[in-house]
């Protein structure tokens, strides 16, 4: 496929970035500091400023799928920055008539019990309150739009370092644990779900979940 990855040199830009480009597919690398990444088979890389939704429209447009793992986690206001950025995103996609757009999503708006998110437990962490937040916004901004083909893929509660193992349980909108109840997975498993998700779409204009 050819497909647009929007934040590529981030923690979970750069596994998809890997992962995308290990499955043979042509990605244009859409980032805000081309210079961070390598000359790579199958790579082309554009300087991206999501705010600019004319341009952005013009770079996804003919490509069949986009991946935005678009994050505000280096600025003073996370949750404000996300969300207008991720507004731009998704306009941007209608603009461009973009087949699909795949979202990283957070952990913190999976249910822990029946009405209750993981947010609202009361010792999550305050410096994540921001992202966390964020992530829940865009993903009931996505749930009120009327047309765009989107998927969300949340991950487990700790999204760590690790190896990719491709053993992994998939989930709606329930946090996974394990059998020590722990939930995590690692980034190159998290890439893994996210792009057989984007070869063999199974929920499209849903979010879902990974964990092990």
């Amino acid at each position: 496929m050819n497909i647009a990855l929007i934040g590529a040199s981030g923690f979970i830009g750069t596994a998809l970035l890997t992962e995308a480009l290990q499955r043979g597919h042509q990605v244009t690398a859409l980032v805000t500091h081309p210079e961070k990444l390598a000359a790579r088979e199958r790579l082309t890389v554009e300087r991206v400023d999501v705010n600019d939704g004319a341009a952005l429209a013009a770079q996804l447009r003919g490509k069949d799928a986009a991946l935005s793992a678009f994050s505000g986690h280096a600025q003073a206001d996370v949750r404000g920055y996300y969300v207008a950025g991720m507004r731009s995103v998704i306009a941007a996609a209608k603009q461009a008539g973009l087949p699909r757009l795949l979202v990283v999503g957070g952990a913190a708006s999976l249910e822990i019990a029946p009405g209750r998110i993981l947010l609202d437990s009361p010792d999550f962490p305050a410096q994540w309150h921001g992202t966390a937040a964020g992530a829940r916004d865009v993903l009931n901004l996505l749930r009120d739009e009327p047309t765009l083909d989107w998927t969300m893929l949340s991950p487990s509660a700790h999204l760590e370092p690790g190896p990719r193992t491709g053993q992994f349980r998939l989930g709606g909108d329930q946090l996974l644990v394990d059998a020590d109840g722990k939930s995590h997975i690692s980034v190159a498993d998290y890439a893994v779900a996210m792009l057989d998700e984007l070869e063999k779409p199974a929920h499209s204009r849903r979010r879902f979940t990974v964990g092990y």
